[in-house]
Order: C-alpha cells, then structure tokens, then sequence
C-alpha cells in the first residue's frame, strides 16, 4: 500500500469517528460544528480519485459505511431540529 494510500486510511478513520462523535452529540442536544468533518470528507474523496483504482477499490465499503453513518447523522439532526421547532412552538403557545 502506497504511502498516500495509508494516509488516506488515517483520514478515513478520523472522519467515522468525527461522524460517531457528532451522532452521540446530537443525541444529546448538543451543538455540532461539521466543518472539520466536511474538509476530511472533502479530503479522502479527493485524495482516493488520485489513487491507482486497486487502492482505491480496497476503501470502497469502509466509504459506503461512512455514507451510512452520515445519513444517520442528518436523519438526526432531522429529529433534533423538529423537537427544537416543537419546543419552541410549544413555548409561543402554538
């Protein structure tokens, strides 16, 4: 494995666990800020078209699984910013 490729794979790794940690904080009510996430997304994407197609293939389902854990992710967001609207809502007597 290439050099780039390893880095690639640190990156990867680092971008699921932003992903869980951005999950477990939203669950919690907490604010999320995804910009980091978005430029190591941004990064492995870009970076994984530079590879010969063999290492890049080899990086295919862990990406897949992060597409899973960023659809969770909005699905939660989703959720959390309906209570925020209904809380509020609540609380102008609506």
């Amino acid at each position: 494995m290439s050099e780039q490729a390893l880095e690639i794979w640190e990156e990867l790794e680092k971008a699921i666990s932003l992903v869980t940690t951005a999950r477990r904080m939203v669950l919690t009510g907490a604010r999320v800020d995804l910009t980091a996430l978005e430029g190591k997304i941004r990064y492995v994407c870009g970076a994984a078209e530079a590879l010969q197609r063999g290492e890049s293939q080899t990086m295919l389902p862990v990406m897949e699984a992060l597409i899973d854990d960023l659809d969770h992710l909005a699905e939660s967001v989703q959720s959390h910013q309906g209570q925020v609207a209904e809380r509020l809502t609540a609380l102008n007597g609506g």
